[in-house]
C-alpha cells in the first residue's frame, strides 16, 4: 500500500537517496531542502512529481510555515523522517543566538513533528536521525548561553533527539511510533565529507535501515526505541537518556525553545 512520506534534508546524501528509493517502490514522496535550486534539482532525480517543500530549519518561523504548507495540502502523512541535519557550519549561532547544531538537529524536528501531529495517522512513524556519536546534553549550551565546538554541539543534539523520540512514544502510547535511528557511522554524506575529511562508506547502508524503519513490521512496536546500524540491533543509546532528570531538564529546554505556547509531549 502506497503512504506519503516526508523527508527532510532530501536534497543530497541520504535523504535524497532514501526518497528516490521509496518512490521507486510507488510512495508519495514529498521533500524538503533549503535551497530552491537544490529542491528543483533533487525532485527531477525522484520518479512520480514529488511535492516540493522549502524552509531554513535554522528559523523556526519557516518551520511553522513549513508545517501549514503541508497541512494545506496534505490531510495525511504516513511517515516522517527527521533527516535534515548539520555537523559544521560557518555559522554556529542562529540570528536569535541559538546553537544552529541544536536548532536543525534537535529543536526543528521536534517544532515540525508537534505540528505535523494532526495529520500523521495513529499506524504511521516518525523516524529520527540519531548518531553513534551521543553525549550528555549541556542545557546551558542548548539554551544557548555556551559556546560548544562542532563535535560537542553533533554530539548532543544527537542525544537530544533520542531523548525526545522517547518521551514522545511515552505520551504518545497509541501511535504514532516514535523511533530514533543511527544510519551508521562515517557514510559517504557531505556531512561525513566536510567533518570528518573522508570518502565514507556506502549510503545504501543507511537507506536500507531507514526504509525498514519506516515502512517494515519489525520497527512496528518499536516506538521510543533507539536502533545502532553499526550493530545492526536495537540498543541502549547514552545513558544519559535514562537519568530521569537529565531527561526532564532536556525536554524543558526544548519545549521552552520550540515555544511555550506549543503542544507539549
Amino acid at each position: 500500500m502506497s503512504k506519503t512520506i516526508l523527508i527532510t534534508g532530501a536534497t543530497d546524501g541520504i535523504g535524497l537517496l532514501t526518497a528516490k528509493t521509496l518512490a521507486k517502490e510507488g510512495h508519495k514522496v514529498l521533500l524538503h531542502g533549503r535551497s530552491a535550486e537544490k529542491l528543483e534539482a533533487a525532485s527531477t532525480e525522484v520518479v512520480g512529481a514529488p511535492d516540493t517543500y522549502r524552509a531554513d530549519l535554522t528559523r523556526l518561523e519557516e518551520v511553522e510555515a513549513l508545517a501549514k504548507e503541508i497541512m494545506a495540502r496534505h490531510d495525511r502523512l504516513d511517515v516522517l523522517i527527521n533527516n535534515a541535519g548539520v555537523l559544521k557550519t560557518p555559522q554556529p549561532r542562529t540570528p536569535e543566538g541559538l546553537d544552529t547544531r541544536f536548532v536543525v538537529n534537535t529543536i526543528a524536528p521536534y517544532l515540525l513533528t508537534q505540528r505535523l501531529l494532526p495529520i500523521i495517522q495513529a499506524t504511521g512513524r516518525v523516524v529520527n536521525l540519531s548518531s553513534a556519536a551521543q553525549a550528555p546534553v549541556d542545557v546551558e549550551a542548548l539554551r544557548g548561553k555556551r559556546s560548544l565546538d562542532h563535535m560537542g554541539a553533533y554530539a548532543q543534539s544527537k542525544l537530544a533527539i533520542t531523548i525526545w523520540t522517547q518521551e514522545m512514544a511515552r505520551a504518545h502510547p497509541d501511535g504514532p511510533a516514535f523511533i530514533a535511528v543511527n544510519p551508521g557511522s562515517l557514510l559517504a554524506s557531505k556531512m561525513v565529507k566536510e567533518g570528518f575529511g573522508v570518502a565514507g562508506k556506502d549510503l545504501g547502508v543507511g537507506v536500507d535501515i531507514l526504509r525498514r524503519a519506516a515502512l517494515s513490521d519489525e520497527f512496528a512496536q518499536a516506538s521510543g526505541r533507539y536502533f545502532d546500524n553499526d550493530s545492526g540491533s536495537f540498543a541502549q543509546p547514552n545513558p544519559a537518556a535514562r537519568d530521569k532528570t537529565h531527561v526532564a531538564s532536556v525536554m524543558t529546554a526544548i519545549r521552552d525553545l520550540a515555544g511555550k505556547d506549543r503542544q507539549a509531549c
